[in-house]
């Protein structure tokens, strides 16, 4: 098979590597939105859940999880929809495949969880850690590194205090595991 070569003069080798590298700049700032996303949806959820279980007598201290998932599910249709590249890089698409594995673990996870009468915190704060963790160590980003271990650290935690609690828990772990490290992303200078 003949091979067809395009020589480059060096200005434009320079061009060529200076565009991969503002593109790979711009996409890692890009995988900050989906965690500020389910971060934010999330946290808000994990204390509204807490805030109306604890100090009100509705019981539909549960309704800000389904809610706010589904509202987080279409933004992140609309999201991906709307960021559409011409060519995704093997990285972003391993991380997006990743990340709609553990999407499906999530609602398996509650939907058995439930079944059983057991609240899933301690189980979706696993699941959060290991797509954060390996997230982290694909993106070579300490922060989200930090995140995952932290959420495993408080699925240790979770087992050992009352469940009225879990759900305060859960909160702040998403709030350090997902919130920071998602800011900490989007501003970084890679």
């Amino acid at each position: 098979m003949d091979t067809i070569e395009n020589e480059m003069n060096p200005l434009q080798s320079l061009k060529l590597i200076s565009d991969v590298i503002l593109r790979t700049k711009d996409q890692l700032r890009n995988y900050s939105a989906l965690y500020l996303i389910w971060g934010w949806i999330i946290a808000v959820a994990s204390l509204s859940f807490f805030a109306l279980h604890t100090y009100t007598s509705t019981s539909l201290f549960f309704l800000p999880f389904p809610v706010l998932v589904l509202t987080g599910i279409i933004l992140t249709f609309r999201y991906y929809r709307s960021a559409r590249e011409t060519s995704e890089t093997y990285l972003a698409s391993y991380l997006k495949n990743l990340w709609f594995v553990l999407g499906i673990c999530f609602i398996l996870t509650v939907f058995i969880s439930l079944s059983q009468k057991v609240q899933p915190f301690t189980y979706t704060l696993l699941l959060g850690g290991i797509g954060t963790l390996v997230s982290g160590l694909n993106l070579r980003f300490k922060p989200l590194i930090t995140g995952g271990v932290l959420f495993f650290i408080f699925a240790v935690i979770s087992v050992l205090i009352p469940e009225q609690y879990r759900s305060l828990l859960h909160g702040f772990a998403v709030i350090l595991g997902y919130i920071i490290p998602g800011y900490l992303l989007r501003y970084t200078k890679a």
